[in-house]
């Protein structure tokens, strides 16, 4: 059967989540309903990443297998269209060896997460950042930042129902960007790992917020980092301001794909 690499994009407000369940609308099971449309019995398909409910994506990459020789533009063009009205798109479809996994193959995955810090309510970017009013300070929040890079036990920054087997992870890269904005400024943060664990950028946001806000020194995010415990953690940030942009794989596959 050949193997598709596929490139999507949603908004995760009305998703319960990438995974598939029986009883909610999914990301992933609005890929294999489209699917469904095109050949029958397709197999269940696997992402790079398990985005949690209201999670968005700008770079999320699953395989899928088919029993038809599809060209790659063709298949994501009838995805795209099976995928209508919901607010998920097909960016690019590439062809791939039968070994290599969406997931298991992926060598780095690159989050980011948005807050947007002003008075006035949100309106365009509404369900798209977290909204604080309180004027965040980026300086101890780049300081706190720096306890967290390197290799640790990130216990304290993972959710309990967390099904890793391990809790040590490498975090490559944390960075904060302060962008001003007319009426107040939008913070972004970008993190990158081979790999995280479940809810371990929320936790980590919802620390930093902490000390943005003077709740937190920046040396007691070292403190909780050390506890290796979840009751150390701050409050976990909220869904709307995450995004998954980008997975890296050792060969890009969409790097001559045309759509």
């Amino acid at each position: 059967m050949p193997r598709y690499a596929l490139k999507l994009e949603y908004n995760g407000a009305p998703f319960a989540g990438w995974q598939r369940q029986t009883d909610c609308t999914t990301v992933q099971g609005a890929v294999e309903a489209a699917l469904a449309r095109l050949e029958d019995n397709v197999p269940t398909i696997a992402a790079a990443g398990r985005t949690d409910a209201g999670v968005h994506a700008t770079g999320q990459v699953a395989h899928c297998d088919m029993a038809r020789d599809w060209t790659p533009f063709r298949l994501s063009e009838a995805l795209n269209y099976h995928l209508k009205p919901l607010p998920v798109a097909v960016l690019a479809c590439a062809r791939v060896e039968d070994d290599w996994h969406a997931r298991f193959s992926a060598v780095e995955r690159r989050y980011l997460y948005r807050i947007i810090n002003r008075r006035a309510p949100l309106v365009h970017a509404a369900g798209q950042a977290w909204h604080l009013r309180g004027r965040l300070a980026v300086e101890p929040m780049q300081e706190a930042a720096g306890h967290l890079i390197g290799k640790h036990d990130f216990t304290t920054f993972r959710a309990t129902i967390c099904q890793a087997r391990s809790p040590v992870k490498t975090l490559d890269a944390l960075e904060i960007v302060k962008v001003p904005q007319d009426h107040g400024a939008e913070l972004q943060m970008r993190l990158r790992a081979r790999s995280f664990l479940h809810s371990q950028v929320r936790s980590i946001i919802g620390s930093l917020e902490r000390v943005g806000s003077g709740g937190w020194e920046p040396a007691d995010m070292k403190t909780a980092l050390e506890a290796a415990d979840r009751a150390a953690c701050g409050p976990v940030a909220p869904p709307d301001g995450l995004y998954l942009t980008g997975v890296t794989y050792p060969d890009d596959p969409f790097e001559s794909s045309p759509a």
